[in-house]
């Protein structure tokens, strides 16, 4: 796993061997990410990163010019490695939540410009995700992504927008 843009790109990401963590590839990482750049200023914006695991999402927000990025995942061994990361590469903006996600959510009072949530393909609560985060309105007039596959329909959750497909990933783009 690399860093695809940024002040960081390039950069490889070293990151241990998960049982539930399914990295989001590349190309799909470049497609997601073509997309933002297009159509928002990432430069200053909050993000809240769900389900992180490996970090690659995080770490590509925080390359791009995110002000402030927040990292939840369940995982301690992924929790801790992406904590050495962001010690490694001298990343002062970030912070990592040991939690499990919809927990989080349940319980958050701070509004985001950005969540993303990579929940493993075998969650069974994805879409439970829009119906918190809009219902809480966890998002300053900003945006939910939502990574998924292909036979995971989430239109008819609350603010969808769109779909994106790459490859076997699917990003549902939710707007409040």
């Amino acid at each position: 796993m690399r860093i695809i843009g940024g002040t960081y790109k390039g950069r490889i990401i070293h990151a241990p061997q998960l049982k539930e963590t399914r990295p989001t590839t590349d190309y799909a990482k470049e497609g997601l990410f073509n997309v933002l750049q297009h159509n928002y200023n990432l430069e200053g914006i909050t993000v809240l990163d769900l389900f992180c695991g490996t970090g690659s999402l995080s770490l590509e927000f925080v390359s791009r010019g995110a002000l402030k990025i927040t990292s939840v995942d369940h995982s301690f061994k992924a929790i801790q490695n992406l904590k050495k990361i962001y010690t490694d590469w001298d990343i002062k903006n970030a912070h990592t939540i040991k939690q499990d996600a919809i927990s989080f959510l349940k319980s958050c009072n701070v509004k985001y410009d950005i969540i993303i949530a990579d929940p493993p393909f075998t969650f069974k609560n994805t879409a439970e995700i829009p119906e918190i985060v809009f219902q809480r309105q966890l998002l300053n007039n900003g945006l939910l992504i939502i990574e998924h596959p292909a036979e995971l329909v989430l239109k008819n959750c609350s603010n969808f927008i769109e779909t994106r497909h790459y490859g076997k990933v699917n990003f549902s783009f939710f707007k409040s």
